[in-house]
């Protein structure tokens, strides 16, 4: 399975998705970007660090399942790391914004695209306060992209609200969304199958019918 979460800054979707793992056997998907490597972080382990001509060439190359500009910096999903997650049949999921969704959306059909909500703005705005990493400047702009984000996530299968201290309840509430959508495929699948029996006559039977 495919799994996309996605949501505006603050909206817990970080510590979702870590959390999910840590219940699942799923995989997170480890994005490639153009900034410089923060202290502590791992090539490979946290990005896959890339230069500019580096990443631009890849996506030139058609490599990236999805990728966007942000704050002067590329980010993307190697489609490399999706169809290794699909060919070996492991669950991944890929923790990025909602432009990347709709890409993926686009050449991953299937895929089970999931948005973390705040309980409201008010919420949001405290929770990015609380953070304390950023100017007052940067929050109000990710207050306002949280805005566009919001309804953008309309495209989404599912809206899932993270209310306060409840953060267990969101990832309960993601796997079961999860394990309604393997229902979904499952039945699909055995629709489709159950349907081409039934439409399938033997050229040799064919010949008598007429």
């Amino acid at each position: 399975m495919l799994l996309v979460v996605s949501g505006p800054s603050g909206a817990g979707k970080t510590e979702a998705v870590r959390e999910l793992c840590a219940r699942r056997t799923i995989r997170r998907s480890v994005s490639a970007t153009t900034r410089r490597p923060r202290a502590g972080e791992q090539d490979g382990v946290d990005y896959h660090f890339l230069e500019s001509d580096e990443f631009m060439r890849r996506v030139d190359a058609g490599e990236f399942a999805e990728w966007a500009n942000y704050r002067s910096h590329c980010y993307g999903t190697l489609r490399s790391t999706v169809d290794r997650a699909g060919e070996q049949g492991g669950d991944i999921v890929l923790e990025i914004d909602v432009q990347g969704g709709a890409q993926v959306r686009a050449r991953y059909p299937e895929a089970l695209l999931v948005f973390i909500l705040p309980p409201d703005m008010p919420t949001l705005r405290r929770r990015l306060e609380f953070r304390d990493t950023e100017t007052a400047d940067v929050r109000e702009r990710r207050l306002q992209a949280a805005a566009s984000e919001i309804q953008r996530g309309s495209m989404y299968d599912y809206a899932i609200v993270n209310h306060e201290g409840k953060l267990s309840d969101t990832v309960d509430m993601i796997e079961a969304v999860i394990e309604a959508d393997r229902r979904r495929l499952s039945t699909r699948r055995a629709i489709s199958l159950s349907g081409h029996h039934a439409g399938y006559i033997p050229s040799d039977t064919q010949e008598h019918t007429g």
